[in-house]
């Protein structure tokens, strides 16, 4: 076990000014730290790069070492710039872009795909078009994407390679080019442009992929002793159990070309490292297991950047690259120490500082929000990992003169600093990253310090329940301490090895490993299939929309599916989807509902009506293909029938005057509330509109006020509206906002209400403002840890609301006889004379109790050898408070030592506990607040309190005879059992 490096208990002054702090306790930092001065600033330290030309040669003496725990780095000297990440990525994507490629941007690390988690691969944003669910935009693509991935997560640090957050280089081939350009562009790049040795660079390729292995031998050169046919595990990559498939080839780095060619083993990892994987989607893989060729054959490959400028760079590990160890050398400025000097676990723990802080800026500026729940526990468990290893290695202050400060945001700045050819976006969110991360880490220290109050309670239990045996705590007690409360293995144990405790660390390592399986699970599969959706879509067109300018069209009937299925005709009563060539009907899509409204089928040259469907509900889906979702009404409907499509006017206007008001919202928050909040999600309705949005606080009443009355001013102002189409980096260029959450394609609408606001969005809007007629805030609340969610109305709805909420006014008026302006303050005495009364009332019941408690006092039982006088009864229906009252009086009446047990059913289903023991009943070692816990399970419930006086509740009153005599048998044969 790797004991915790304890930088401020070697401090002089520390044990003397708190010398009841275990050595553990002081290392994480649950106490307060005093004397504590700024951190030692220092220049960032890089690694040297041995280089030969542009040729990266290890030395003799250092190739012993490259993947060992020593870098051959040396601080204060600079790498050369040729091979920094930062060009290492421009060199890739203009490679590409000179072969014919289109370099496009990373995607969010929010997957605009249900079916995954968080971007774990380049090739994700590219999804639809592999399935042949969207068109190719070009033939041919290169990204460097951001990638998450958790499942690996105890790994980051411990190995030279495994990291959560990463950068994925990548070119992409739709049905363009195929093996052999992707096999020779790989070796080309790799060679020449970066200039590896080739005498260095081992292929891996599928054993029966004869094709592969001969481009690789005879057209490109590769020795056949170093190319390695490898079985489907390692080398032919699938989608699922059905959907594209194929055999892959990857290219490694060979650290140790001394070892020679015999018996070499490419998952060895301290002599070779995967750097680049092509992937031949060339196969679709049926139910039967079968496989077909693709008629589209397509390349998807993948470079992870930090290990090529790991091998560039000539450094030991990824983590020592110029992507990553700026912050690494950041946090051990902090925390006081020098890396190069720092021994194997202060080094581990500076490379999951170093990672993790990576991606949780990331993560944030995606729109990513610490919380419980989804992506937002991601974030919150880096975040702790972060928290909880920095404190241990004695990081404190925020660096800035306040040792009191967070550290996380002093570190977000070393990464926002090395952001700028990543993710441009960064910067501008610098703000509102700080902040949360200054937020959610002052929180979890709070957390710490209740953590370290339950690991008391925890070890206090285990003492108590021994018995004869060693004391240990349970592997789920410690894991609740690790996952929930961020307390690392190494100070549990070592605080419990204090009090005499073990720790069960088989039950840890079983609950580590089911955690470990179920993030795997969850969050590290892309998942393609090929069905009789992508069948359709060959044959269909996307749809036509034409609901911007009309709410009615004449269209054809192009498919009709009933529950996925295609069909030929659907009769009366039948519910159907419908795939038309052109429509009026909005697509749900970027917060807004689907329209609703109806299709009419006429016979022969606009002859009798033939049928009527009714349109609940439109969906996109198959790329830009409209669903309407309805019920066929009357008659029945063909394939290849013209139809006349009308959408309900009525209900179309309430969504236009939500969605334009939605936008006239958020330009409100980011006016009062500041420029740093965004959108994290939305939902436009027919009768109400529900915006989403990043923020710490509550909204006071003033806000909510200036925001209500900014976008009642801007629909009063009655201002049209423009709408443009320009291309998507133009758009970004003139200001415009994207909305959370949409997909844009190189083309894109932007809708403007002018001095107001400039958004992307495809949804309707009013032509003017004043169409809105009115705005009001419904609620506003918090849905997760940073976001609040607005729920407003407009239109129509908003002159409902207001002519509802008038009526009840009339009401109450008339109920209290009051003028309106009046009612608060008529409200407000009512309230106080009940609050009077109740309180009076609380009174007589107490007061009752006690008298009937006094009554009671003859009935107490003395209990040697102690002589402790005993008293536990039955007060029937009396309430929690007068039963509180009882207890206290009686425990007071009764000479100490005395022990007071009274319970009661106060009516609803529910019972009251109350255990009250004198300070001669507590000095025995019997605590109230643990022993009423027990007796209120029988009844149901649970609590607890201090040790001399405790409540507890429970909602079975017909178990409170049974749980008053154990009561009454377990108090006295405690008492009767202590030595005297």
């Amino acid at each position: 076990m790797l004991l915790p490096m304890r930088r401020l208990a070697s401090s002089p002054s520390l044990p003397a000014i708190y010398p009841h702090i275990s050595p553990a306790r002081r290392s994480l930092g649950l106490r307060r730290q005093h004397g504590r001065g700024a951190s030692a600033r220092r220049t960032s330290a890089t690694p040297v790069v041995c280089c030969l030309g542009s040729l990266p040669v290890a030395s003799q003496s250092s190739q012993s070492t490259m993947t060992g725990a020593n870098p051959v780095t040396v601080a204060g000297t600079e790498r050369p710039s040729e091979w920094s990440g930062d060009a290492i990525r421009r060199r890739f994507l203009d490679f590409y872009a000179a072969r014919g490629h289109k370099i496009l941007p990373s995607s969010s690390l929010v997957p605009d795909d249900p079916t995954v988690f968080l971007t774990i691969a380049g090739m994700l944003q590219f999804k639809p078009i592999f399935l042949g669910k969207e068109p190719r935009r070009v033939p041919c693509a290169t990204t460097s994407q951001k990638c998450i991935r958790t499942n690996d997560i105890e790994n980051v640090g411990r190995t030279s390679r495994h990291q959560t957050f990463f950068e994925m280089l990548g070119n992409f081939s739709f049905g363009d080019y195929f093996k052999k350009d992707a096999i020779k562009w790989a070796w080309e790049l790799t060679t020449k442009e970066y200039g590896l040795p080739p005498e260095r660079l081992w292929i891996s390729v599928f054993e029966d992929d004869d094709e592969a292995f001969s481009i690789w031998l005879n057209e490109v050169g590769v020795p056949k002793e170093r190319i390695k046919r490898m079985g489907e595990d390692d080398n032919f990559w699938t989608s699922g159990a059905t959907g594209p498939c194929g055999p892959c080839s990857e290219m490694y780095y060979d650290f140790h070309p001394e070892r020679g060619s015999l018996n070499a083993d490419l998952n060895d990892d301290s002599r070779f490292i995967e750097f680049y994987n092509l992937v031949f989607m060339q196969y679709n893989k049926n139910d039967d297991g079968s496989l077909e060729p693709l008629k589209q054959k397509n390349i998807d490959t993948g470079m992870g950047l930090e290990r090529m400028a790991r091998i560039l760079q000539n450094v030991p590990n990824n983590y020592e690259t110029d992507l990553i160890f700026p912050i690494m050398e950041k946090a051990a400025s902090m925390a006081l120490v020098s890396y190069g000097k720092a021994d194997d676990a202060m080094r581990t723990n500076l490379k999951v500082i170093g990672d993790h802080m990576r991606a949780v800026v990331y993560l944030i500026s995606d729109g990513v929000i610490p919380s419980n729940i989804g992506r937002g526990y991601v974030v919150r468990r880096l975040i702790r990992r972060v928290v909880r290893t920095g404190r241990l290695i004695g990081m404190r202050g925020d660096g800035h003169e306040n040792s009191e400060g967070a550290f996380l945001p002093s570190l977000a700045e070393t990464v926002i600093s090395l952001s700028s050819e990543i993710d441009p976006d960064v910067e501008s969110r610098r703000k509102s990253i700080l902040g949360e991360l200054l937020r959610e880490e002052l929180r979890f220290v709070q957390t710490l310090g209740r953590g370290e109050k339950l690991l008391d309670e925890l070890l206090d239990e285990a003492l108590g329940s021994a018995g004869g045996d060693k004391p240990c705590l349970s592997g789920k007690d410690v894991f609740l301490l690790y996952d929930t409360y961020g307390f690392p293995i190494e100070i549990t144990a070592e605080i419990a090895s204090e009090r005499g405790v073990t720790i069960d660390m088989k039950g840890f390592d079983i609950e580590m490993e089911n955690q470990r399986k179920q993030s795997q699970a969850a969050h590290n599969v892309i998942k393609l299939s090929v069905g009789n959706e992508t069948e359709i879509v060959k044959s269909i067109p996307d749809t036509e929309f034409l609901g911007y300018e009309s709410l009615f069209a004449t269209a054809v009937v192009k498919a009709l599916l009933i529950n996925g299925n295609p069909v030929e005709n659907v009769s009366e009563g039948t519910d159907v989807e419908i795939l038309l060539d052109r429509t009026p009907f909005y697509a749900e899509s970027g917060g807004q509902v689907g329209d609703n409204g109806f299709l009419y089928v006429y016979g022969e040259e606009g002859g009798k009506q033939n049928a009527v469907i009714e349109i609940k509900d439109v969906q996109k889906s198959l790329g830009n293909i409209f669903v309407h979702k309805g019920t066929i009404k009357q008659g029945s409907v063909e394939v290849g029938k013209k139809i006349d499509a009308a959408v309900d006017g009525k209900l179309r206007q309430g969504a236009k005057a939500h969605h334009t008001a939605t936008h006239l919202l958020q330009s409100a928050l980011k006016s009062v509330i500041g420029s740093e909040t965004s959108q994290a999600g939305s939902l436009v309705a027919f009768d109400r509109l529900r915006f989403d949005f990043s923020f710490h606080r509550p909204l006071t009443e003033k806000e909510l006020l200036e925001i209500e009355s900014l976008v009642n001013q801007w629909i009063s102002d009655a201002t049209h509206l423009e709408t443009n189409v320009m291309a998507l980096q133009d758009a970004k260029n003139a200001g415009a906002t994207a909305m959370f959450g949409e997909k844009y394609g190189e083309q894109v609408r932007v809708v403007e209400v002018p001095g107001v606001s400039m958004e992307l969005c495809g949804g309707t809007h009013v032509s003017n403002t004043a169409e809105i007629r009115g705005f009001k805030i419904i609620s506003e609340q918090g849905i997760a840890s940073g976001v609040r969610r607005i729920e407003a109305v407009a239109g129509d709805a908003f002159v409902e609301y207001v002519c509802s909420r008038d009526n009840y006014m009339r009401h109450l008026c008339s109920s209290l006889k009051v003028k309106a302006e009046d009612v608060n303050s008529r409200v407000e005495t009512i309230v106080e004379e009940l609050r009077t009364a109740r309180n009076e009332a609380s009174s007589l019941r107490s007061k009752i109790a006690v008298l009937k408690a006094a009554s009671l006092a003859s009935k107490a039982v003395l209990v040697e050898p102690h002589n402790v006088r005993i008293l536990v009864e039955n007060m029937g229906d009396v309430d929690a408070d007068a039963l509180k009252s009882a207890a206290e009086h009686l425990v007071g009446t009764l000479q100490d030592p005395a022990a007071v047990i009274l319970g009661s059913s106060p009516g609803d289903g529910k019972v009251s506990l109350v255990a009250a023991f004198s300070p001669g009943v507590v000095k025995l070692g019997v605590q109230a607040g643990k022993f009423v816990g027990g007796i209120a399970k029988l009844c149901g419930g649970g609590g607890g309190g201090k040790p001399n006086f405790a409540q507890a509740g429970g909602r079975k009153p017909e178990n409170l005879p049974d749980a008053l005599e154990k009561a009454r048998a377990e108090i006295v044969a405690v008492v009767s059992s202590k030595a005297s």
